[in-house]
């Protein structure tokens, strides 16, 4: 018969004694019948078992854990039960507490050990010895010991932290002795009770120290890259204290050695710095890392290096990725003003590439004669409104974003853009691709692919004031909680580790990917012999077309492995072809009545 489901067995463990067995009958009373009843105990058997004290117990769930203790000790005939506590006998050493308990399983080892609050003033007491080898050996077991929120607690209430900054602020601590230091601190931070907000600006000087140095131990850069991110995700006023002490150009050589952690943590502080930027600048910060050719080095140090892209790091590129789309954001949400005389002369600029025209003197024919040549351009240009195109670009998302993806194409690949237009402005109605509305609906698309825009949410999130320090996780699903370093950090969820290469091949990959796409569509769509009729044409159950585009363009961008690739287009890409709307089997991919 199997116990009850609140009794649990497990061995507990004391070094240097006799073991005993003991077995508890959980009995559960009634509290208001039968207040006084407590467990059986007996003792069934006692031997040694490879040196250690092993008492295999029936442990009830229900009674106090100090009750437990307390009956451990006893029968080893331990003094004092309130000075010891109970732990996992694992290399976590996590202790059991009231919160935890009902996490243990049958079967689980577990250790009598010295309580939290011991622990922590023993250790307190030892990380001031004069002794370098007793210091260093201390903070070894405090780094160790610190993963524990039990304990974490209890050395904070100690005032833990600030003896660990003053040690590093006094700089008189080098190589294991500084790494250990800064470990135990990013362990303790990590569980959140104490607020960044209260470190001295001497304290951050010291950490932007040790990542400005060119050489440094590799563990005390790694946690002090740890720390930086930590204090730019969690306040607003730490950013701008190490934002002057750190510059993109002092973070850059970190990225050249082949240590992944060291990169890793490198790209973390930029993509945090470039997250807390205000929004005004974050387009100059775009222009320091352009400046300081941050994707060529991450393109040739990071991602082509023999190393293999682990997932943490391919989670901070796809962070950078995103961050880096978003500054397209502006345009994206931008409307088109028709009356703005300067964002009309850039649809002139498409129709005069196009058809190689020069703006006609006013003198050049009557008004309505102009008007007239100006619509049916309009018209092969494939956009919605001949007369005044203007208006195809007021409805966001995409705005003046896709009218930037058209003048790109049509100034950088300008033969690709003429022989799209003419071709289409050549075949019969029923068989055009329009250009115009196809680069709008795409560019639409490719904002939703790229996550254009999902940051702003992030950005202007912020912790509850009365609430205790939010982990930068809760105000951004982008980013982890730190300060979780590389070695205990849990991976990115697949959602947030989908960065492609090919985005860090081209200063300009958005756009280039909006030319790639965008051929392809043409391309396929003329092999296909589709019609504007299938625009509006529905069937059940069947993706609609522009669900078919956005898995032809999402299959396109995990496989390219650069964007100049010019192998792509020598024939249609499969996916895109499935995209492409025959009218024998696609539903439209542009609303119902546009035609």
């Amino acid at each position: 018969m199997p116990p009850p489901s609140d009794i649990v067995k497990v061995a507990i463990e004391w070094p240097n004694a006799f073991p005993k067995l003991m077995e508890i009958d959980q009995m559960v009373p009634n509290p208001t019948t039968c207040p006084s009843i407590a467990p059986i105990v007996r003792v069934i058997d006692c031997r040694l078992c490879c040196g250690l004290n092993q008492v295999l117990l029936l442990s009830p769930q229900k009674k106090p854990l100090s009750a437990i203790i307390k009956e451990v000790c006893e029968g080893w005939s331990l003094g004092n039960p309130e000075n010891f506590a109970l732990q996992i006998a694992d290399p976590t050493n996590f202790y059991i507490t009231e919160k935890n308990r009902n996490h243990i399983k049958n079967g689980s080892i577990l250790r009598l050990t010295t309580s939290p609050y011991q622990t922590a003033v023993q250790l307190h007491e030892r990380i001031q010895s004069s002794s370098m080898d007793a210091k260093l050996e201390a903070l070894k077991d405090l780094a160790n010991a610190s993963r524990d929120i039990t304990f974490a607690q209890e050395f904070i209430n100690l005032d833990g932290i600030s003896l660990l900054t003053q040690m590093v602020e006094s700089g008189t601590d080098f190589g294991d002795l500084l790494s250990f230091t800064l470990t135990a601190f990013v362990e303790l931070m990590d569980h959140g009770i104490v607020s960044w907000d209260t470190f001295s600006v001497a304290f951050i000087k010291k950490i932007a120290s040790y990542v400005n140095k060119s050489a440094m131990d590799t563990a005390v850069l790694q946690r002090s890259l740890a720390i930086l991110e930590s204090m730019v995700l969690n306040s607003q006023d730490l950013y701008y204290k190490v934002a002057q002490e750190i510059t993109i150009g002092q973070l850059i050589p970190h990225l050249q050695g082949t240590d992944q952690d060291i990169q890793t943590y490198t790209i973390a502080v930029i993509n945090a710095l470039f997250l807390k930027a205000p929004e005004e600048k974050r387009q100059e910060m775009s222009h320091i890392l352009a400046q300081k050719q941050l994707r060529s080095i991450i393109l040739s140090n990071v991602i082509r290096a023999t190393t293999t892209v682990n997932d943490e790091m391919a989670h901070q590129l796809y962070v950078l990725q995103v961050l880096t789309f978003n500054l397209l954001e502006d345009r994206m949400m931008t409307k088109m003003d028709p009356q703005d005389q300067a964002q009309r002369d850039i649809i002139f600029e498409l129709r005069r590439i196009a058809f190689d025209v020069e703006c006609e003197p006013n003198n050049s024919g009557s008004i309505e004669k102009r008007k007239s040549m100006y619509t049916r351009d309009y018209k092969k240009l494939g956009f919605i409104n001949h007369v005044n195109p203007a208006v195809d670009f007021t409805q966001i998302p995409p705005g003046m974003l896709a009218l930037d993806n058209m003048l790109y194409f049509a100034r950088h690949h300008q033969d690709a853009y003429i022989r799209i237009v003419l071709e289409n402005s050549s075949r019969e109605d029923k068989h055009e691709c329009p250009f115009g509305r196809s680069s709008i609906e795409l560019t639409k698309m490719l904002c939703e692919i790229l996550k254009v825009g999902e940051l702003r949410k992030c950005t202007h999130a912020s912790p509850p004031a009365a609430a205790a320090p939010a982990l930068a996780s809760e105000m951004c699903p982008l980013l982890h909680a730190p300060p979780f370093p590389v070695w205990k950090r849990p991976f990115a969820s697949e959602n947030c580790h989908d960065f492609h290469p090919m985005f860090f091949t081209h200063d300009r990959s958005f756009e280039e990917f909006f030319c790639i796409c965008i051929q392809l569509l043409n391309k396929t769509w003329k092999e296909m012999r589709a019609t504007s009729e299938d625009f509006n044409k529905k069937k059940a159950g069947v993706p609609t077309g522009k669900e078919r585009l956005e898995e032809a363009a999402q299959e396109i961008r995990r496989s390219l492995p650069v964007l100049t690739d010019p192998a792509l287009l020598n024939s249609p890409h499969p996916f895109f072809r499935a995209a492409v709307l025959h009218p024998s089997i696609c539903p439209p991919l542009f609303p119902a009545g546009v035609r």
